[in-house]
C-alpha cells in the first residue's frame, strides 16, 4: 500500500482533483543532462591548426555521451548544450548538438544583433554600424559569418544579456573608427570580457559538465577559455578537457589544482569518470519519480494532530487558546489565481518577457510548491504533534498510575494500572506508526522541495540558478536524502533559460515585481516567527520551573507537617492522613515539569527562533540592497548586480534550510525519556 498522510478517510472533490498532481508531476518531470561548451576562438593558433580534429573529437564525444544517456532508466536521451556562440569551438559544438537533436541554450553576452555583429568581425566602423542597423555587411566573408551565427541562434533558446549594449556598441564603434585609440580599445575589450565572463557564469550555473577545448596556456583573461574552466571548477562543476593539439585524448578534472597535472597519453579517455558524472546528474540511487504518486495532497490540516500548534498558541499567543486550529491549504490548481496571482502577473507583464516561462510558473512551479507545501505541513503536524502527544501520554501515565493514593481508591489500583498500561501502549503504538509511515523523513523531504520552489520565480525569470556542485549532497540523514535536491534541480531546469532580451527595464521589473515582494514577505514572516517562538520558549521554561517549585513546596509542606506533629504543634495523625496527597503532588509536579522541559527541548523553540531571527536579518539586508539598487543611478542596474542579489536570496534560503535541518535532523519520533 502507498504511504499516505497522517489522516485517512474520504476526500472531498477538491482533494481528489488536487491529489492527482503527484501523477502529473511524475509524468511531466524529465531529468536531462546539461552540458556547457567553451574553447578557443577561430582566430586562436591552436584552433586554426587543428580545427578539423577538434570537430571530429567533439562529434565522437557527443556520440559517446548520447549513448551513455540513452541507457539510463527513464532518461530518454534528453541532453541540453549551453553555448555562448563565440566564433570557433562554441559554434562548432552548437552545430553538432543540433545535428544530434539536442536542445541548444545560448546565454549571449550581448543582444543577439550586437553579438552576431561582433563575432562576424567587420573591419570598419561603417560596416559594423550597418550590421547593427540590420543591414548586411559589405564584406561577403563577414556577412557569411554573421549568417552562420543567425542560422544557429534561430534554432536555439536565447538569453540575451543586453543591459549594457549601448555602452558596448559605443566603445566598439569608437575603437573601429580609430584603431590607434588604445584607450577605447582597452575599454571595449574589458567590457566585452566582463560580459562574456558573466554569460559564462550563467552557463556554468546550469550545467552538469563543461566541455573545454584548451591548450592550457592562458587562464587569467576574464571571459577566456582558461578563466571559464577555473570558474567552473571553483563552482564545483567538473570539466572535460580536450587539448587541441592532441584532441584524440581527453580527461576530466574536478579541482583547479588538477590543471597542473600531466596531460593524458594520446588516445586516453576517462570513460568511467564520465559515466559516473552523467549517472549522478541524471539519477539518484533508490529513487524514481513514481515515489511522487505515493504522497496524497489534502486540502486541510489534520484534526487529530494539532497539539504542536496548540502549544505554540497557548504559550506564544496569536489566537484563542481553545480556538480552531484548522488550516486550509491552497490547492495546487488554484494557487496561480490565488496567492500566486501577483507572481504570475509580474511574470506576464515584464517588458519583453517570455510568455512560455510565465505559463511554466503558473502551471508548473506554483502548483508544485502548493502541493509540496500542503503535504509537508500535514506531515510536520503529524511528526511534531506525535512527539508532543507522547510527552503528554507519558505525563498522564505517571500521574494516573499513582492517582489512587490521594483518592483513597487503593482497592481499585488495578484499574489505575490498566489505564496507565493503555497510555503506555498508546505511546508505543504512536511511535511505531510514525516510524512506519516515515513522518520525519517525508516531512524533511517535502519541506525542502517546497522551500526551494517558494523562491524559484525570481531565479527562473532572471536566469539565475544554483550551480550543480553547490546543491546539498545530503539532507536529514534518513533514507534517500538527496532526491529533493535532485528533483528540484531538474524541475527548475525544465523550462530552461527564459527567452528574453535582458534590458534594464526587464531587470527592474524582475527585482521590483518578484524579488522585492518575496524578500519583504519572508522577512516579515521570519520576524514574527522569531518573536513567537522566543515567547513560547520563555513561557514553557517558566511553567516548567514553576512545576518544580511547586514540587519543592509540596515536599517541604509534608516535612513541616511531620515535624509539627512530632513537636505537638499540629495533630500527629494529620501528616499521615495527608501523606498520600503529598506523595502524589511530589511525583506529579516534577513529572509535569520534566515533560514540559522535554517538550521545550524537543521543539527547540529558542533555536528555531534564533534561526528565523538570523534569516530575517539576512533577508532584510538583501531587501535593503535591492531597494538601493532600484532607487540609485540607472547605470548601476546591471545584470551582474541583479544576479548577485538573487544569488544572495538563494543562499539565504538554502542556509536557513540547512540550519533548520541541523536542529530537527536527528530528532526522530521516539519514546519520551
Amino acid at each position: 500500500m502507498p504511504e499516505t498522510g497522517p489522516e485517512t478517510g474520504p476526500e472531498t472533490g477538491l482533494e481528489t482533483g488536487a491529489a492527482q498532481i503527484g501523477t502529473q508531476i511524475r509524468d511531466s518531470w524529465q531529468p536531462h543532462l546539461a552540458l556547457g561548451i567553451t574553447g578557443h576562438r577561430a582566430s586562436n593558433d591552436s584552433f586554426c591548426a587543428h580545427g578539423d580534429a577538434i570537430a571530429a573529437s567533439l562529434a565522437e564525444l557527443f556520440a559517446r555521451i548520447e549513448a551513455m544517456v540513452a541507457v539510463l532508466p527513464g532518461a530518454q536521451g534528453a541532453v541540453r548544450l549551453h553555448s555562448l556562440m563565440v566564433d570557433g569551438t562554441d559554434q562548432v559544438a552548437a552545430r553538432l548538438a543540433l545535428e544530434c537533436g539536442w536542445e541548444l541554450a545560448v546565454p549571449l553576452p550581448f543582444g543577439a544583433v550586437l553579438n552576431s555583429a561582433i563575432n562576424a568581425h567587420p573591419a570598419s566602423a561603417a560596416d559594423a554600424a550597418a550590421m547593427l542597423a540590420g543591414r548586411p555587411s559589405a564584406d561577403p566573408a563577414v556577412e557569411a559569418k554573421a549568417a552562420a551565427i543567425r542560422a544557429i541562434t534561430a534554432r536555439a533558446q536565447l538569453f540575451e544579456l543586453a543591459d549594457r549594449d549601448a555602452e558596448v556598441e559605443a566603445l566598439w564603434l569608437a575603437s573601429l573608427a580609430d584603431p590607434d585609440d588604445r584607450g577605447a580599445a582597452r575599454a571595449f575589450d574589458a567590457l566585452v570580457s566582463d560580459n562574456v565572463a558573466l554569460a559564462g557564469r550563467v552557463m556554468i550555473e546550469r550545467t552538469d559538465l563543461v566541455i573545454a577545448v584548451w591548450d592550457g596556456k592562458v587562464a587569467n583573461l576574464p571571459g577566456g577559455t582558461g578563466h571559464t574552466i577555473v570558474t567552473a571548477l571553483t563552482m564545483g562543476t567538473p570539466v572535460l578537457l580536450i587539448d587541441p593539439a592532441a584532441s584524440g585524448a581527453w580527461r576530466i578534472v574536478t579541482r583547479p589544482e588538477e590543471l597542473a597535472q600531466p596531460a593524458p597519453a594520446e588516445g586516453a579517455h576517462d570513460v568511467a569518470r564520465l559515466e559516473a558524472i552523467i549517472g549522478a546528474a541524471m539519477a539518484v540511487d533508490g529513487w524514481s519519480a513514481d515515489q511522487l504518486t505515493r504522497e496524497v495532497w489534502r486540502g486541510r490540516s489534520s484534526r487529530w494532530f494539532g497539539l504542536y500548534r496548540r502549544i505554540e498558541r497557548v504559550f506564544g499567543g496569536g489566537g484563542a487558546i481553545f480556538g480552531s486550529l484548522r488550516v486550509d491549504y491552497e490547492a495546487p490548481d488554484a494557487i496561480a489565481q490565488g496567492s500566486g496571482a501577483p507572481v504570475v502577473t509580474a511574470a506576464q507583464t515584464m517588458p519583453g518577457g517570455d510568455a512560455a516561462m510565465a505559463a511554466h510558473l503558473a502551471n508548473g512551479v506554483l502548483p508544485l510548491f502548493a502541493w509540496a507545501d500542503g503535504i509537508a505541513s500535514r506531515l510536520a503536524d503529524a511528526y511534531r504533534s506525535g512527539m508532543g502527544v507522547n510527552f503528554v501520554l507519558a505525563t498522564l501515565a505517571v500521574i494516573i498510575g499513582i492517582a489512587f493514593l490521594p483518592t483513597g481508591l487503593g482497592e481499585y489500583k488495578w484499574a489505575f494500572a490498566a489505564v496507565e498500561l493503555l497510555l503506555l501502549a498508546g505511546i508505543l503504538g504512536l511511535t511505531a506508526a510514525g516510524s512506519r509511515l516515515g513522518w520525519h523523513r517525508r516531512w524533511f523531504e517535502l519541506r525542502r522541495v517546497a522551500e526551494y520552489m517558494r523562491h524559484a520565480p525570481a531565479l527562473l525569470l532572471l536566469g539565475v540558478a544554483r550551480p550543480t556542485g553547490r546543491w546539498a549532497r545530503e539532507g536529514g540523514g534518513e533514507g534517500n536524502a538527496e532526491w529533493p535536491e535532485h528533483f528540484v534541480r531538474h524541475a527548475l531546469r525544465e523550462a530552461g533559460l527564459p527567452q528574453v532580451r535582458v534590458t534594464r527595464d526587464y531587470l527592474r521589473a524582475g527585482l521590483a515585481g518578484l524579488a522585492l515582494p518575496h524578500l519583504t514577505a519572508q522577512r516579515t514572516y521570519h520576524e514574527a516567527k522569531a518573536h513567537r517562538l522566543e515567547k513560547v520558549h520563555h513561557r514553557l521554561d517558566k511553567t516548567a520551573e514553576t512545576c518544580f517549585v511547586l514540587a519543592v513546596v509540596s515536599v517541604v509542606g509534608y516535612l513541616l507537617l511531620k515535624g509539627g506533629g512530632i513537636a505537638g504543634v499540629v495533630p500527629k495523625q494529620l501528616a499521615a492522613d495527608l501523606s498520600p496527597l503529598f506523595t502524589f503532588l511530589g511525583v506529579a509536579f516534577p513529572t509535569l515539569g520534566a515533560n514540559l522541559a522535554g517538550l521545550r527541548y524537543f521543539g527547540d523553540f529558542e533555536r528555531f527562533g534564533a534561526i528565523s531571527r538570523v534569516a530575517a536579518e539576512r533577508l532584510g539586508e538583501i531587501e535593503a540592497r535591492v531597494t538601493l539598487l532600484l532607487s540609485g543611478d540607472e547605470a548601476a542596474l546591471t545584470y551582474a548586480a541583479a544576479a548577485d542579489l538573487v544569488h544572495a536570496l538563494d543562499d539565504a534560503v538554502v542556509e536557513e534550510i540547512a540550519s533548520w535541518q541541523s536542529v530537527f535532523g536527528a530528532k526522530h519520533l521516539a519514546l519520551p525519556a
